[in-house]
């Protein structure tokens, strides 16, 4: 099936194509809003809108462009989504098995029609980076421009283990191809890495009035679970319909505490890692190595000196080994207590 259909933000929209048929859309545009609200959609929409073949108020929707487009099948689109590590030692092949993973994300969302945000895990590497830069330097197969959705562009690493990726990557944001189109989303502008949101022109999405919510729900999410106080809930983001209320919350708060104990030095670590339930390695305790592997990548985001930015990476790098540990029956205590273990080592706390 296609992506669903774009709900609401009828303003952001007039702006968008007014902008369009004055030529003057932002080559290079950041997509901010609460969680959920529709700020990767919304730049599929603009994706639709800039490949149309006559394109008005609105992506016309019949085109051959348009119909690519929204089945994510256009081969000047090019949606590039949060994954995990590539595991392969070859830069080519890292690039390659980047691409994949990135294909079958996309898969699964033209399958299911939406989606959730990715895993904590789940990153905007170097591999990922340097598949932006080919396809940057492509010419348009089928269209006269091609566009790059970067879709929780607050997941772009530092690129410490790449420098050459890293420059290339903010020359193209800077002066990008004459062709292109670069879409990037993030819910807070300021999680995004400094050196990018300076590049970026800016456009927030405000929150969905409980009745497009509604409307939404009862013509896409129509088998009756949804009641009204789960609609006033979403606090007018369609995507926060499909998650638990506290899932996200409880696991931030557990990762929270991890840190904080990591940076105590005290053996409060360790403590921490005792208090975790010995069972049921998947889960919750996936869910906090997620949130954990966020709150990392939020410090490196936030201008920390490169020696600090280059701990965080090797931090981030123990927590996706213990997560992939996690998936098996290791004891989750013992996952844990190794993991604080590595975390106060590479931050300095021992």
């Amino acid at each position: 099936m296609s992506i669903l259909p774009l709900q609401g933000h009828d303003e952001a929209k007039t702006r968008v194509t007014r902008a369009f048929a004055a030529g003057r859309l932002p080559q290079v545009l950041l997509i901010t809003g609460p969680e959920g609200v529709g700020k990767q959609r919304f730049a599929l929409w603009i994706g639709q809108l800039v490949l149309c073949e006559r394109p008005a108020s609105e992506p016309c929707g019949r085109c051959q462009s348009c119909r690519l487009a929204v089945s994510l099948e256009h081969p000047d689109l090019h949606w590039l989504v949060p994954v995990e590590r590539p595991k392969a030692g070859d830069q080519d092949r890292q690039i390659e098995e980047a691409a994949d993973r990135i294909g079958d994300q996309l898969a699964a969302r033209r399958e299911k029609g939406r989606w959730g945000p990715a895993e904590g895990l789940a990153a905007h590497g170097v591999a990922s980076a340097h598949l932006l830069l080919r396809r940057a330097a492509l010419t348009p197969v089928m269209s006269k421009r091609k566009l790059f959705i970067v879709g929780e562009a607050n997941r772009l690493v530092p690129q410490e283990s790449s420098p050459e990726a890293a420059n290339a990557l903010l020359k193209l944001l800077e002066e990008p191809p004459a062709d292109t189109t670069v879409l990037l989303t993030a819910t807070e502008p300021d999680q995004v890495l400094p050196t990018i949101r300076s590049r970026a022109v800016q456009l927030r999405l405000a929150p969905l009035p409980d009745g497009q919510v509604r409307e939404f729900a009862a013509a896409h999410l129509g088998d009756g679970s949804i009641s009204d106080a789960d609609i006033r809930g979403a606090a007018g983001s369609i995507g926060r319909l499909a998650a638990p209320a506290d899932a996200p919350e409880k696991a931030t708060r557990g990762a929270r505490a991890v840190a904080d104990a990591v940076r105590k030095g005290d053996g409060s670590a360790y403590e921490r890692a005792l208090a975790q339930a010995p069972w049921q390695a998947r889960g919750g305790f996936t869910d906090l190595l997620d949130a954990l592997a966020v709150e990392l990548s939020l410090d490196m985001r936030n201008g920390m000196p490169r020696e600090a930015a280059t701990a965080a990476v090797a931090a981030l790098t123990k927590v996706q080994a213990a997560r992939e540990q996690a998936q098996g029956n290791v004891n989750p205590q013992l996952i844990l207590a190794a993991l604080v273990d590595d975390l106060s080592e590479v931050s300095g706390e021992r």
